[in-house]
């Protein structure tokens, strides 16, 4: 007895049946005849594509509102690392180290 492979659809096919379900213009019995689906499955990304509608229009917005990154916190980092930057070069310049192309 040979096993038959699972069947594997793209995304792009799935929203294609879960927005013909969303229509209801035919029965799940009727698309699933149309697609050679079982209506179970219709129905699971019928849900999934209503229930994932939201974050569509929504999360744009919120990334754009909050940044992932604390902008004092990087300011206070550049201002360290300027200051060391600062000391070193002295350091050098008096140790005489550094080419000095400033002379």
């Amino acid at each position: 007895m040979t096993r038959q492979a699972r069947r594997n659809f793209s995304p792009a096919f799935k929203a294609k049946v879960a927005l013909a379900a969303v229509k209801g213009e035919k029965t799940l019995a009727e698309l699933a005849t149309q697609f050679e689906l079982h209506p179970t499955q219709i129905n699971q990304w019928r849900s999934q594509l209503l229930e994932g509608a939201a974050a569509v229009f929504g999360a744009g917005s919120e990334a754009a509102a909050a940044p992932s990154v604390d902008i004092k916190t990087l300011h206070a980092k550049i201002g360290e690392l300027t200051l060391t930057n600062d000391f070193l070069s002295g350091a050098l310049d008096k140790a005489g180290l550094l080419p000095s192309a400033k002379r």
